[in-house]
């Protein structure tokens, strides 16, 4: 069986979590709550940059970060694809690229006031993480279609970014993206692991 390294609260980490249930690959992942801050030195070994989430397969090789992670259990079945071939692809591609972003913005404004003391936050970096999630967010609101008939790798990384700015900043992002609202709420409906791998603040 793999162990997938990772944290409840972590988007990356869900994001793996849903792509396996996607592809009906749950039953083949054990998952292993893991502290990033490494007491035993145990992550580091199978990630030397002591990051989740990290897969550490059958036979002991480990891949990251969460996109290699998601190609490689695509690799796996004979289905549709997370990530298309064809034209199809660059969208998804274009889409998961701009959710991590969203995802990496949103952790670096946790890690600033979680880590460093009120006194010491960098207000100018704040404000420039705060408007990468705003454009990005305004962009999708404009330009988000409908999800297919099976969520891709773009559509499983905007899921998770949303819910974890629902999780860690106070879901603010909904009152003036009532459209990006609805296409969550489809996204949830279409994938019932959306729900089971939420976490409460």
């Amino acid at each position: 069986m793999m162990i997938l390294r990772s944290s409840p609260p972590s988007p990356f980490g869900r994001k793996v979590k849903l792509a396996a249930a996607i592809l009906g690959l749950t039953n083949r992942i054990q998952v292993e709550t893991t502290d990033t801050n490494d007491p035993d030195g145990s992550l580091r070994k199978q990630n030397p940059l002591g990051k989740i989430p990290t897969l550490v397969l059958e036979d002991g090789f480990c891949l990251y970060d969460s996109h290699v992670i998601c190609e490689y259990l695509d690799s796996l079945h004979a289905g549709a694809r997370l990530i298309p071939d064809g034209p199809a692809r660059w969208p998804a591609l274009r889409l998961a690229a701009l959710a991590d972003g969203l995802m990496e913005a949103a952790l670096l404004l946790v890690y600033e006031k979680r880590i460093r003391p009120e006194a010491t936050w960098n207000s100018q970096w704040i404000d420039m993480q705060q408007q990468k999630i705003d454009t990005g967010l305004d962009h999708l609101e404009e330009s988000q279609g409908p999800i297919g008939a099976r969520p891709d790798i773009g559509e499983i990384g905007l899921a998770c970014a949303l819910g974890y700015l629902d999780l860690r900043h106070q879901g603010k992002w909904r009152g003036s993206h009532p459209r990006l609202v609805k296409w969550l709420e489809d996204f949830a409906a279409k994938v019932p692991a959306f729900e089971t791998t939420k976490v409460m603040a």
